[in-house]
């Protein structure tokens, strides 16, 4: 039985809790048993709102240990730490859980910047723990199916791919951390991010990348440039105003089809023949990482799918980005590892 302590309970906590919840009734060998915040109002029913996700707006923390003193949260008898704080504090409490000799699995991105990303990759090897960012694309059923098209070869080799983030501004999140750049370092680090990992994990290292994003880095397109001399861009916007939905999406042209994902459904156009949607068994991101997660840990198995150096790789590729920007937009290089 894998026990779990929950660091944070913001939106994105209250989803992974909702996750906990369902493995516990399916009788997975998982259990939650503690949860930390400084806010104690959200132990009594107060909720963090969402633009980005749907949240279930009950839950019962009777048989769970709350507190919002750390250090009586880390006397809590635990396996694993889940930790979905705001991103300028994932170092801190990434590094503090490994050295209590704890598994981490935190949300994404990695850190704020790549030192400390760094030094929790670092702290995750020196201390024998598995450490996993929650890239959730990884495993969204459209994006995995991407991945396996991309590498069989199926429709050919890919020529052209856009993918698309962004919707309204983030003004729901905590004391608006996520509007402060100091400690999210805007659209371009805590939601590009998504894209960035994506490209890098369907097609490895890009060259040079260039882009152009506003001034509080809630605007952000990128180019990607690869030896083959494919088109891959990306673009990310939290700043969009009006009641717009939230929308993640791409577009990618092979030799032989092309993939459209928009609104949740996947559409293959082959070059030959009558289009289809691609469909799943229904299970989303969230549920399936936690899920592979505990699974490692239970198996022994080193982190695959989404190894902690994957994701700091993803945030130097978005500090290369910056960089771009601040020099009008010309391509450069990923930073030194």
């Amino acid at each position: 039985m894998i026990k779990v302590g929950l660091v944070g309970l913001g939106s994105m906590g209250r989803t992974h809790l909702d996750v906990y919840a369902r493995l516990e009734r399916e009788g997975f060998p998982i259990k939650l048993v503690a949860v930390f915040d400084i806010d104690e109002r959200k132990f009594n029913g107060a909720t963090q709102e969402s633009n980005l996700i749907e949240l279930n707006p009950e839950y019962d923390l009777s048989k769970i240990n709350t507190y919002t003193d750390a250090e009586l949260f880390y006397k809590e008898e635990m396996d694993m730490v889940d930790i979905t704080l705001p991103t300028f504090l994932h170092d801190t409490f990434t590094i503090r859980s490994l050295n209590k000799g704890l598994h981490v699995l935190c949300e994404k991105p990695i850190a704020l910047d790549s030192d400390r990303g760094a030094s929790m990759v670092e702290a995750a090897a020196a201390t024998g723990k598995s450490l996993m960012i929650g890239h959730c694309l990884r495993f969204w059923p459209e994006y995995e199916y991407l991945k396996s098209v991309v590498d069989s070869g199926e429709f050919g080799k890919v020529k052209a791919a856009n993918f698309y983030r962004g919707g309204n501004e983030p003004g729901w999140s905590y004391e608006n951390w996520m509007l402060q750049v100091d400690k999210s370092g805007g659209a371009l680090v805590d939601l590009h991010i998504h894209d960035v990992d994506m490209i890098n994990w369907l097609f490895g290292e890009p060259e040079a990348v260039s882009a152009l994003c506003s001034e509080n880095y809630d605007i952000v397109s990128a180019h990607f440039r690869y030896p083959d001399g494919k088109i891959i861009q990306a673009q990310g916007d939290l700043s969009l105003p009006g009641e717009v939905p939230f929308e993640m999406s791409y577009r990618v042209h092979l030799d032989k089809a092309t993939l459209v994902f928009k609104y949740g459904q996947l559409t293959v156009y082959p070059a030959e023949g009558a289009s289809w949607v691609y469909e799943h068994a229904g299970d989303l991101g969230v549920y399936r990482e936690i899920k592979y997660f505990a699974e490692r840990l239970i198996s022994g198995e080193a982190i695959a799918t989404s190894p902690p150096e994957a994701s700091l790789l993803a945030l130097r590729i978005v500090e290369a980005e910056r960089r771009s920007s601040s020099e009008g937009g010309q391509f450069v290089q990923i930073g030194d590892r």
